[in-house]
């Protein structure tokens, strides 16, 4: 048999179904109470009169109708390798290492 000059160390496997899964629904609770956050705010604004309240409610309104649409969005998306993105632990990159000098197990 041959021997390799390098050994590669497998460092960054794909995430498994139900890690990704994991991942895709936190991220989708997240924008969906940031929408929440986004109507209670709104409303509590309305009722203690806030000064300059004419633009805070389109702001407001347009957050709630955008988030919806982006959570499924991201939520429907698949996490890429090698993309680093919103709740994922950055993972390393593969390593080469130098084959050892010599053989660890004699064959027998």
């Amino acid at each position: 048999m041959g021997r390799r000059e390098k050994a590669t160390v497998i460092t960054d496997a794909q995430l498994s179904p139900d890690e990704e899964l994991h991942i895709r629904t936190v991220r989708y609770v997240a924008m969906m109470a940031i929408r929440a956050v986004l109507l209670i705010g709104c409303g509590v604004l309305v009722i203690v009169h806030a000064p300059m309240l004419w633009l805070w409610l389109p702001i407001g309104m347009l957050g709630m109708a955008v988030l919806p649409w982006l959570a499924v969005m991201l939520a429907n998306d698949r996490i890429a390798k090698d993309k680093r993105s919103l709740f994922v632990r950055p993972r390393r990159r593969a390593r080469h290492l130098p084959a050892p000098e010599h053989r660890m197990i004699d064959p027998k």
